[in-house]
């Protein structure tokens, strides 16, 4: 396929003209306000924008093409694609796309979950056409020369060895290996064996199978929908159909444990949750929030927490705990995530599951409930005050499901979870069979059969 070598007329700068030299104050202009707009093409790409009238603009491709996808062969190969977001394409070269982005005050960064890869580009509204280009150069052109990736090893080696410093990283990281057995098993990072073994023919081969129309989303912050739809048209539509169909996820169950000299025990328990976008899920959302969902204040003391509560009373040594929760697509994972000192690991640990029980039990008083949704609602509304937030917000939905449910939606939700949802969630994390992952000083720390 040939790269993308200029888009033109693509946007328009908004501003006022002002008589010159006026002394009065010209009344401010009025923008009607826009709401998000969604158009899903017959090729399967969706296209989402928010018109805010930004001098900024945020563009987006959101791919269904995330570590979940690799096969035995291909492992590791999304964290290569992250890295060589800027390599040479059809297109472009790797100094034209550096030095043109840059020229303009813009950017480009590629992200990866389990699920999906995204590539972002910021760029004043008057330079859309120019990141445009490079972003679609980037997203289907590809080249994948085979020096500039065999550059990019250094690199890969640097991210795997800050990621297995991080011990939360490689915590969350043991917790879904040992919780399912394909698909969300697969690590965000290289595998250490694979590093220098990741060709551009295994890098050219996902990028068939993966990056088609109906596998992805092209999302817009401050442009209009128009010229983002004409951009969909007549530059995304590379590949039609939805492309090899990924495995569905197989919650089994385990443990890993990667015993250190640190003093600390940092410690995962989870059971099989809920999807993502389901009535359940919104009820383990809001079972987190009782339990503590880390504190609302910066450097506060999370005195609300049902968790952290529990767990004073149980030990008086210093600790921090949070109720876990990750959702995906066809599966999800709940519990909790402790750190202690090795000593009191154990009861620490047994505290916090213990609280779990007891909302299982039915102990959920109607005001932790009420402060429960509260700040659900309000960590939702707040994440989308800033145009990161609203961007992912936008492109999950659009992704996910084809359209957009707006704030308001997403309240009333979170208010229609009645107590029973989140008893009956919490009964799930109890009855379910358990995973846990675990780094640390780990002398004291029970096994996963023995909580």
């Amino acid at each position: 396929m040939k790269g993308i070598r200029g888009i033109s007329h693509l946007s328009k700068r908004l501003y006022v003209a002002q008589a010159a030299r006026k002394v009065e104050v010209a009344e401010p202009v009025k923008f009607p306000l826009q709401e998000v707009q969604v158009t899903k093409l017959p090729s399967g790409l969706v296209i989402a924008s928010l018109e805010n009238y930004s001098p900024a603009s945020r563009i987006g491709v959101l791919v269904r093409a995330g570590s979940r996808y690799e096969t035995f062969d291909s492992l590791g190969v999304t964290h290569m694609l992250r890295l060589a977001s800027g390599l040479t394409t059809k297109g472009a070269s790797a100094f034209r796309i550096c030095r043109g982005i840059e020229a303009v005050g813009g950017s480009l960064s590629v992200s990866t979950t389990r699920e999906t890869m995204v590539y972002t580009v910021d760029c004043l509204r008057d330079h859309i056409d120019t990141v445009m280009e490079y972003l679609i150069n980037v997203t289907t052109a590809p080249e994948f020369r085979p020096w500039e990736v065999t550059d990019l090893t250094p690199r890969l080696k640097a991210d795997i060895a800050i990621a297995q410093q991080n011990t939360q990283t490689g915590v969350i990281e043991n917790l879904h290996a040992a919780a399912y057995k394909n698909a969300l098993s697969n690590s965000l990072y290289c595998p250490d064996y694979k590093v220098g073994k990741i060709t551009p023919d295994k890098m050219h081969t996902f990028i068939q199978n993966n990056f088609t129309s109906g596998r992805m989303a092209l999302v817009g912050l401050g442009v209009d929908h128009a010229i983002l739809k004409q951009v969909g048209e007549q530059f995304l539509n590379i590949r039609s159909g939805t492309g090899t169909a990924g495995s569905k996820a197989l919650y089994r169950g385990g443990e890993l444990r990667a015993q250190s000299g640190d003093s600390l025990a940092h410690v995962a328990v989870v059971a099989e949750g809920a999807g993502a976008g389901t009535a359940e899920a919104t009820a383990f959302g809001v079972l987190q929030h009782v339990l503590g969902a880390g504190p609302h204040v910066k450097r506060g003391s999370n005195t609300t927490s049902k968790l952290s509560q529990a767990i004073s009373k149980a030990t008086a040594q210093p600790f921090d705990v949070t109720a876990f929760n990750a959702s995906y697509s066809d599966s999800g994972l709940f519990g909790v995530y402790t750190i202690s000192q090795a000593d009191s690991a154990r009861d620490v640990i047994k505290a916090a599951v213990s609280q779990v029980s007891a909302i299982a039990q039915g102990n959920l008083a109607v005001a932790d409930l009420n402060r429960a949704k509260t700040q659900m609602k309000a960590e939702y509304l707040m994440s989308i005050e800033n145009s990161e937030g609203l961007f992912e917000a936008i492109g999950t939905q659009a992704l996910a499901e084809g359209t957009y449910r707006s704030p308001e939606d997403i309240t009333l939700n979170i208010d229609a979870v009645s107590s029973n949802d989140v008893v009956n969630a919490a009964k799930k994390f109890m009855s379910g069979k358990k995973s846990m992952a675990s780094s640390g000083n780990l002398v004291n720390t029970p096994f996963v059969d023995e909580i």
